[in-house]
């Protein structure tokens, strides 16, 4: 056992817990948040948004459908622009779920494009290999 003094001395039962929460978009986010829910990760709330009610059926946490009116229950067919109106439809749906929360961690995939400079939120940069 370890006999050293502590660096720091603090009381430790008025410590409060962040909300942290990750959202997963689209289906590449949404399995993301699966396999997090799945390994049973702790201290943290879980969210899936996505345009397509059937790959969310599929999901193990709180879900978000989202563009219902747009997409009409299928998904964004991989293009950024869809999912970006989509999110805009039901926008307040999305606010009040982040609301309150400390951390919010986004996952998603790149709308099915293999190189991620063609996602317009995502930084125009590009990966070389050394010749």
């Amino acid at each position: 056992m370890d006999d050293r003094e502590p660096l720091i001395d603090y009381n430790q039962s008025g410590l409060l817990e962040a909300r942290i929460l990750v959202v997963g978009v689209g289906g590449g986010g949404c399995n993301a948040v699966n396999t997090m829910v799945r390994e049973k990760v702790a201290g943290v709330e879980f969210v899936a948004v996505n345009t397509d009610l059937q790959a969310l059926n599929r999901i193990s946490a709180q879900r978000i459908q989202i563009g219902g009116q747009l997409s009409r229950g299928l998904g964004a067919g991989a293009n950024p622009e869809v999912g970006r109106r989509a999110a805009m439809e039901d926008i307040e749906k999305i606010r009040s779920v982040v609301k309150g929360a400390d951390m919010v961690f986004v996952t998603a995939g790149m709308g099915g494009e293999p190189e991620p400079a063609r996602h317009p939120s995502s930084p125009r940069w590009r990966w070389r290999p050394e010749p």
